[in-house]
């Protein structure tokens, strides 16, 4: 059976829940597909200690503040996930799940969305699947020969599934300062290598600052006026509390890459090694966009060329979510409402007559 909608939302997480609030307003026909079982995105799959970079009221979703949590000026992933299943219901989106989609093509006027609970027709797509489900392992020497454990940000818990281990965490940005603070404070034997020398931003600074300086460099760049920067000038790493707490301890020193795995170790370039029995890959992720590989969009990095959101070979395909590419700070809670809403007032121009 084929169900027709005027637009199919692929992605049940914060990206997906903003296209929602947004097409409702333009009282559009959608639907919002989500491969995971319940509500919270990949807010649910979250290490232990995660935390926002900004208190609540600055991170959240169009129509509705996140609420303060008790005790927290930085509310946990826990908190996050409450909060978008309750921001679901307050909407009453029409959220289906869990609905795997396997492809969506081109078929005439309409794309034709397949998935494992059957098949929709739309007007228009907003695939708004993110990053999570798609992380990046870099090449290199002798990783396939290591005895110990691997594993992505995306497997990291909290340090008690180390215990007694000795762990090595690769990665210069927030996940991978984050998760090396959580083992060097839950006292786990940890080392900490980034590719270049770790950049901290100054402790004042939190995702609002993040947001606006993000939005200053799209606006920038819009007008052809110099690029600002963005974020990147201001550093790669946010010092929330426990980084600090573990930097001023003296339990956070990075040490540069290291060039190969062995069995049972990590070996720099001078020859030094150190042991490992476990090392966590902090090294980011790719945009999750096999499901659009029928429509034969993709560019280098495997990003789609889009003019906004909107794809610039396929104009009623929208990417929401996935990075600054695809708008300003989209991928943060705050950052994609406004991405959301431009999405949905041009996809809602382009149906009406």
């Amino acid at each position: 059976m084929t169900h027709a909608v005027d637009v199919v939302v692929i992605g049940g997480g914060q990206a997906g829940l903003a296209a929602g609030y947004h097409l409702r307003r333009q009282k559009l026909d959608f639907v919002v597909l989500d491969a995971q079982t319940t509500p919270g995105g990949a807010w649910r799959h979250s290490w232990d200690s995660l935390r926002l970079f900004s208190p609540a009221a600055f991170s959240s979703l169009p129509g509705r503040l996140m609420p303060a949590q008790r005790g927290q000026e930085y509310p946990d992933a826990g908190h996050v996930v409450d909060y978008l299943a309750a921001y679901e219901q307050r909407y009453a989106l029409p959220v289906r799940r869990p609905v795997r989609v396997g492809a969506v093509r081109s078929e005439g006027r309409r794309l034709r969305v397949e998935t494992d609970a059957g098949t929709w027709s739309a007007r228009a797509v907003v695939s708004a699947t993110g990053t999570w489900w798609r992380p990046f392992l870099p090449a290199v020497a002798g990783r396939e020969h290591f005895a110990g454990r691997q594993l992505h940000t995306t497997g990291y818990r909290g340090p008690a599934d180390f215990a007694g281990q000795r762990v090595v965490v690769v990665g210069g940005g927030n996940s991978g300062a984050q998760i090396a603070a959580d083992l060097a404070l839950g006292g786990v034997d940890s080392t900490w290598v980034t590719r270049r020398p770790a950049r901290f931003l100054a402790d004042g600074i939190d995702g609002r600052a993040l947001f606006d300086a993000a939005t200053a460099r799209r606006r920038a760049l819009d007008t052809g006026a110099a690029d600002t920067g963005g974020v990147a000038s201001l550093g790669d790493i946010v010092a929330v509390a426990p980084v600090r707490a573990a930097r001023d301890a003296g339990l956070l020193k990075p040490q540069p890459m290291f060039r190969r795995l062995t069995g049972d170790a990590v070996r720099w370039a001078d020859g030094t090694s150190a042991r490992a029995d476990a090392v966590i890959w902090c090294t980011g992720f790719r945009p999750a966009l096999a499901h659009l590989a029928p429509l034969g969009l993709r560019g280098p990095r495997g990003h789609i060329a889009t003019a906004g959101t909107r794809a610039v070979d396929e104009p009623r395909l929208h990417l929401l979510g996935y990075g600054d590419w695809t708008g300003p700070a989209s991928v943060t809670l705050i950052g994609v409402g406004r991405t959301a809403r431009e999405a949905a007032h041009e996809i809602a121009g382009a149906l009406r007559p």
